[in-house]
């Protein structure tokens, strides 16, 4: 599964420069995994995790499969986006089977590189982008509501469920507030998602700082935060110029620079562990002498919708799922000695996935 990020942002922000870097990077730090640019505008990339090198290790695994993330880089918006303006509305639609959408907002001065709007004011550029998306949005509703009343008077049962969220989507985004503000039950919360609206995304604001200000910030990356805040979005400070010289390095050169810089995580590191929260993901994984893999799924996954994920034939069939922690797993060196402990357990249908678990599961079909 994995998930996809979409990142907006105005021109000159620094956003296709962290796209690249961030990609680049989790090359380097993954080394022989999977890496591929998919077009100039799409990267995906491998989600490094120590704990499925440490299973591979265990289980002389031939080959490590970790979990995935796409990046979309759009090409910078501007004011008008929405409707033709510049080349943002070319790759809008781009986005909108992304699971979340990354704002890079501009929190550096720089004279050689000029704002588009001629003053760096992070809260006008969050507004022109989310304004967009909305507008955006507003157009593909507007389209659409016709076709789904006319459904819905048929008596098409799909349709009628539609009608009452899209019209309360149609409301909020009339009043100049994104879809994701919509206050919907849990069982409505996948129709919503099926319109595919941009703004009914989870947004992580990035705040794109100069090298000086990666550590703690500054009064742009501020009142950004503040933004986040009221939204109940997640906001991370990262310098796209220490990126690039990041995605440069070897894994150990990086450690080293991060360290003599201050910095605890990669921007790559924050991204991933934003969309996780964002998204409510966790990571469960197999492994055996032919491969370890790690798979994600939404937290609270039950063992068949997390046998899914492997194929759909192991939710179909599902029988058992046999199951040992992580932390038992390495302790103990494997499924084999984890046994014998009795650390391994069988669970049905009902059992909820935790992080971390190594799973083997019993299916017929």
């Amino acid at each position: 599964m994995g998930f996809k990020c979409g990142i907006v942002g105005l021109p000159n922000v620094g956003k296709s420069t962290l796209f690249n870097a961030l990609t680049q990077t989790s090359n380097a730090q993954a080394q022989n995994y999977p890496f591929c640019t998919i077009d100039p505008n799409i990267g995906e990339v491998a989600i490094p995790d120590d704990r499925l090198q440490s299973l591979a290790t265990i289980s002389d695994s031939k080959s490590i499969v970790p979990t995935k993330m796409s990046f979309v880089d759009i090409a910078g918006l501007v004011k008008g986006a929405s409707k033709g303006e510049g080349l943002g509305n070319k790759f809008l639609a781009n986005i909108r089977e992304m699971d979340a959408i990354a704002y890079v907002i501009r929190c550096f001065e720089d004279p050689d590189i000029v704002h588009v709007n001629g003053n760096i004011n992070p809260v006008e550029d969050s507004e022109i982008v989310e304004t967009e998306l909305m507008l955006s949005d507003l157009e593909s509703i507007e389209s659409r509501i016709p076709l789904i009343e006319k459904k819905a008077r048929s008596g098409d049962s799909e349709a009628r469920e539609l009608l009452p969220i899209i019209n309360s989507a149609h409301q909020l985004l009339s009043t100049g507030k994104p879809a994701r503000l919509l206050k919907i039950s849990e069982p409505e919360k996948p129709i919503l998602k099926s319109l595919q609206l941009l703004t009914s995304k989870p947004v992580l604001y990035i705040c794109n700082v100069s090298e000086e200000d990666a550590i703690s910030g500054n009064k742009y990356s501020k009142s950004v935060q503040d933004i986040a805040s009221k939204e109940d979005a997640l906001s991370i400070i990262i310098s796209a110029k220490i990126e690039s010289e990041i995605s440069q390095l070897n894994t150990e050169e990086k450690n080293e620079f991060l360290i003599a810089l201050g910095l605890e995580q990669s921007g790559l590191e924050q991204v991933i562990q934003s969309g996780y929260k964002l998204l409510n993901l966790i990571t469960y994984f197999t492994s055996g002498p032919e491969e370890s893999r790690a798979w994600t799924i939404p937290k609270g996954s039950n063992a068949p919708r997390a046998a899914r994920e492997i194929h759909t034939d192991f939710e179909k069939g599902f029988i058992r799922a046999e199951v040992i922690s992580y932390e038992d797993y390495v302790t103990l060196r494997g499924e084999k000695k984890s046994k014998e402990a009795g650390k391994m357990r069988v669970e049905g249908k009902d059992y909820i996935v935790e992080d971390g678990n190594v799973i083997y599961f019993r299916f017929n079909v």
